[in-house]
């Protein structure tokens, strides 16, 4: 499907691409934008207007998937939104069992999921449809995420593209720890990158159910990274399509202090590298891994926060109590040597550090 997008013809509820170059290509794809909630009734009310308003391609349409929520959110869709589709589920499995068992029972060629506090901007979808079949090898696709809050900031939880570091810590263009950067247009560019942040990506669903979805183990956080790792080493990629830009609340579900959020990042973290890494990184990164959080959790502790220096305990408990189930999964995936796309050779200390002396 390599070549150059030239035009698009709507029809009805599909989209005709045609691309030239060497050959011509007629592809017909239907787009699912599919908002997990979990008792975000407030979220729905305030950022789906927007979704509804700027999603006007023939080809997409919207799907609110409710978590098993208790609150009002399922009345208020059916008497506020009665456009959008709804997939009930009968219980919260998370933010990746949620989608897992949501996208089961949603028919598209490519999902784009979205958090329901996401508020997006007019032409926001189109880029991102041309970026992903543009060319067949790209898995997901980003937009530039900006806060919500503080609109000429980046975001944190994605920013202008994920990126990793060689022990696992992920970063952003446009994002190092908790230093964010004003969008000044430094990071305009489209470009592969390491991952795709889930509060707003564009999957092919054919991949996303050859790989079996989201790790359901993982409940919520990292497993978007876990995805997009597994992509890249089966050889496909990820993007950023900065044309595309959509703003972010964040902490909607746990808040950035809470202890629960830091043991699922933690835990995630480290069942992430130990399925994707190469054989001969997979030994030394963890050992490194585990005194690097050691040293954080020891940090914690000093410093009188005891709940936090708790979830990484747990986390680390809980990772070892993983390992069989992990080296079941680890034996059913690829794992290229060399150092993917997005990952970079210097540690995130180092270019925190460097940000710092700026």
């Amino acid at each position: 499907m390599r070549g150059y997008l030239c035009l698009f013809v709507a029809a009805g509820k599909d989209i005709f691409i045609i691309f030239t170059g060497k050959t011509e290509y007629n592809v017909r794809l239907k787009v699912a934008i599919v908002i997990l909630n979990w008792n975000g009734e407030d979220h729905l009310r305030r950022f789906l207007p927007s979704v509804v308003r700027y999603t006007t391609e023939p080809y997409a349409r919207v799907v609110v998937a409710d978590n098993g929520s208790t609150d009002g959110s399922l009345t208020m869709l059916k008497e506020r939104f009665p456009e959008v589709e709804v997939v009930e589920l009968d219980r919260n499995y998370g933010f990746a069992g949620g989608y897992n068992r949501a996208l089961e029972r949603i028919e598209a060629d490519l999902f784009l999921l979205l958090n329901s506090d996401v508020e997006v901007t007019c032409g926001w979808l189109a880029p991102l449809v041309e970026r992903i079949v543009s060319d067949e090898r790209i898995a997901a696709v980003m937009p530039k995420i900006r806060s919500y809050a503080e609109r000429e900031m980046f975001e944190y939880a994605g920013a202008a593209g994920g990126l990793m570091d060689p022990l696992g810590y992920p970063y952003c263009r446009g994002r190092v720890l908790s230093r964010v950067e004003r969008d000044m247009g430094q990071y305009d560019d489209a470009c592969e990158i390491f991952w795709a942040s889930g509060a707003a990506m564009l999957v092919r669903a054919d991949l996303f159910r050859s790989l079996g979805g989201f790790d359901d183990d993982y409940f919520a956080h990292m497993e978007e990274i876990d995805l997009c790792w597994r992509a890249k080493n089966t050889g496909m990629s990820v993007w950023v399509e900065p044309r595309s830009t959509v703003y972010h609340l964040g902490g909607g579900t746990l808040s950035a202090e809470s202890p629960y959020k830091l043991f699922l990042n933690f835990r995630n973290n480290l069942a992430t590298l130990f399925k994707n890494l190469p054989s001969w990184w997979l030994i030394p990164v963890i050992f490194v891994r585990m005194c690097a959080d050691g040293v954080v959790g020891a940090g914690y502790l000093l410093s009188g926060r005891f709940s936090r220096f708790a979830a990484v305990v747990k986390a680390h408990a809980a990772f070892y109590g993983m390992i069989r189930a992990l080296m079941r999964k680890r034996r059913m995936l690829p794992h290229p040597d060399g150092r993917p796309v997005g990952m970079s050779r210097g540690l995130l200390a180092f270019k925190a550090f460097r940000g710092l002396c700026r």
